[in-house]
């Protein structure tokens, strides 16, 4: 039985991606590990928000750059407003698309696409 899905997204510098996820997003970060410390490179990081978690990783052998995270959300506009105030770049404001989901886009330095869907 599959009780859990958590998505990895590849990084290249794990500072960055901290800051990025937990400062700017609202994330938490949960742990960090990695041969040279928690914020050295390479590091495996799990974060978490609202009680949903995703592994970021600049360790070489983790995915690539440019994956997906898709994301339900209650209110696509508030989160929006939360990003604006924040500084956060949103690559696609809150849409309605034709397929009936509300839906906003955020990247990361690494291009990968959080896409927050009502």
């Amino acid at each position: 039985m599959i009780k859990l899905a958590v998505p990895l997204l590849h990084v290249s510098n794990a500072a960055e991606a901290q800051n990025f996820y937990c400062t700017s997003l609202g994330f938490r970060l949960e742990y960090a590990h990695g041969p040279h410390g928690g914020e050295a490179d390479p590091c495996y990081m799990g974060i978490s928000r609202d009680g949903v978690s995703i592994n970021l990783s600049s360790f070489s052998g983790d995915g690539v750059a440019g994956g997906v995270v898709n994301l339900l959300v209650d209110d696509v506009d508030v989160l929006y407003a939360e990003f604006l105030a924040a500084g956060v770049v949103v690559d696609l404001p809150p849409t309605d698309q034709t397929w009936g989901n509300r839906e906003m886009y955020v990247k990361d330095a690494d291009r990968n696409c959080l896409r927050f869907q009502q």
